[in-house]
């Protein structure tokens, strides 16, 4: 077997607070493409940055041959990061630069060495992904979540690190982006281990591996062939499950019928000897030969019935007892014929009334979320709000503050609700006990989008409009049907934007706008 590129020996990880991320994991990845499953909070970014060497282990160790390049999940947090630094060639391009403007310094000679032609190969890179020469000397804020994501994939395939750590790559990729990254995944050299739950991003996997309950388990195959290999395995321990409930039931159904039947026979034994029906040595004998017929076969029967229920409890456990989030938005009273807001441009414009579902669709760069923001803040001519009972998602998730708590986060948004009621709201989001101590800069993608939707929640009075930035970003699919049918219930206004075309189509859409550089139109 050849040797693994990247492996984890009994790896554990305690946050600050004492909490674990990660227990006693291990396991390893070899060459090819890999894809890590696991559902929110299961700790598969916390081993991507274990991996790369972002965090040290608490315990155990990590084991990797050779430099591993990283995209991170929160990466577009970094908005003053300069796309050059992104690629990589940040400190040789200056130097090639100034000495292109006449500055002779030898120190910017040493710094190009023999990478004359850095430039030509950044903007080479670019083109490779889909952006345009010009993205070099922006900074990710500059740029839409989809180009920073592509800028940045573009930086690890320029590192030729023999081992690449993508971190939920497919966020905020329009179709052509995702087009393009699986064309880049097809065709990547080296190993690749991506953390996802794009499903088509994850069938061009050679292999899938799933992080559950601190267990790494490794499946040859795509994730089609994995979600099939253990819905199948689910199902026969399902069965497993209720054939051992009722062979439990049937033995102790059985053990009570023989207690019932050895408290007949004693009762008939203690009349006949009232009765002296027989000498009293025979009738004497008779019960000691009966109690220890009685004491055998109780025995016999509670040997059965704890055999019935360790296979009962042995077969439960081969089941999954996954919780589910548990989304309750608040019904906010909006009348059918209510003005929400409006959107359009100087030719045009739609009225967003009652509780309509409005989706706003585009390509990478084209300023949606651009759009969102001048509507939130009043600044543009785009769009106007009629309400300021708004609730607003940001695609980076970035209203909250990375050094407080979860529970303090809650609780700048909804300082006089108490902490008991603060914690039943984040325990429907599956953040409970010591989790809730946990700082946010600690937290996944998807625990972010729960915490920053428990905050939505809490508001009083209730929204009135829900604006949604690509709420779908790092959402496992189960959390994904949860929100799906949470604002389906919902009777507010949902103004969403989403590369997501099935998430979309699950939405009951009233209207979906386009964006253009012309402008916006409907269909």
């Amino acid at each position: 077997m050849p040797t693994p590129l990247l492996s984890f020996d009994a790896v554990s990880l305690e946050w600050n607070d004492g909490s674990l991320a990660l227990h006693d994991v291990s396991g390893a990845f070899g060459t090819g493409r890999t894809g890590l499953v696991g559902r929110n909070g299961s700790g598969k970014s916390t081993l991507l940055r274990l991996a790369a060497g972002e965090l040290a282990p608490t315990s155990g160790s990590v084991h990797r041959i050779g430099r591993a390049a990283y995209l991170p999940q929160r990466l577009t947090l970094d908005v003053d990061r300069p796309v050059a630094d992104l690629l990589g060639v940040g400190a040789v391009l200056a130097a090639f630069r100034a000495i292109e403007s006449g500055d002779p310094d030898p120190q910017h000679f040493d710094a190009v060495g023999d990478d004359w032609h850095v430039e030509a190969r950044a903007h080479a890179a670019l083109a490779e992904a889909g952006l345009e020469p010009a993205a070099l000397d922006r900074r990710l804020g500059q740029l839409s979540g989809g180009e920073a994501v592509l800028a940045a994939i573009a930086g690890i395939r320029m590192s030729g690190a023999p081992l690449a750590l993508l971190d939920e790559p497919s966020n905020n990729l329009d179709r052509g982006a995702r087009e393009r990254l699986g064309a880049l995944v097809q065709g990547w050299r080296g190993a690749l281990v991506v953390v996802s739950h794009d499903v088509e991003l994850l069938e061009l996997m050679d292999d899938t591996v799933e992080l559950y309950d601190n267990q790494l388990s490794f499946f040859g195959g795509p994730y089609s062939a994995w979600r099939a290999c253990l819905d199948a395995e689910q199902d026969a321990a399902r069965r497993a499950e209720r054939d051992a409930v009722q062979s439990e039931r049937r033995e102790k159904r059985q053990r009570i019928e023989a207690e019932t039947t050895i408290a007949h026979r004693k009762q008939m034994g203690a009349k006949a000897f009232v009765e002296k029906r027989e000498p009293k040595i025979v009738m004497g004998n008779r019960k000691r030969a009966a109690q220890v017929s009685a004491g055998k076969l109780r025995g016999e029967m509670r040997d059965s019935e704890t055999a019935a229920r360790s296979a009962r409890e042995a077969a439960e456990q081969r089941v999954r007892g996954d919780d589910g989030i548990r989304i309750d938005l608040p019904d906010p009273g909006v009348a059918t014929g209510r003005r929400i807001a409006t959107l359009g441009d100087r030719e045009r414009s739609w009225v967003i009334q009652g509780p309509e579902r409005v989706a706003l669709i585009g390509a990478n760069g084209v300023g949606k979320t651009r759009l969102l923001e001048q509507l939130m803040t009043g600044e543009g001519e785009r769009g106007e709000l009629h309400t300021d009972r708004v609730g607003y998602l940001s695609q980076r998730v970035d209203g909250l503050d990375d050094a407080a708590t979860v529970l303090d986060a809650l609780r700048q948004a909804a300082p006089e609700v108490p902490t008991g009621e603060l914690r039943n709201r984040l325990a429907r989001f599956l953040i409970r006990g010591d989790a809730v101590e946990r700082p946010v800069s600690t937290l996944s993608g998807g625990e972010r989008f729960r915490v920053a939707l428990a905050r939505l929640l809490l508001a009083e009075p209730p929204v009135q409009l829900l604006v949604l930035d690509e709420p779908t970003n790092n959402l496992d699919l189960d959390t994904l049907d949860r929100l799906v049918e949470a604002l389906d219930a919902y009777r507010g206004a949902v103004l969403v934007v989403s590369h997501d075309r099935v998430f979309l189509d699950r939405l009951s859409l009233d209207l979906t706008l386009t964006l253009t550089s012309d402008g916006l139109a409907a269909g």
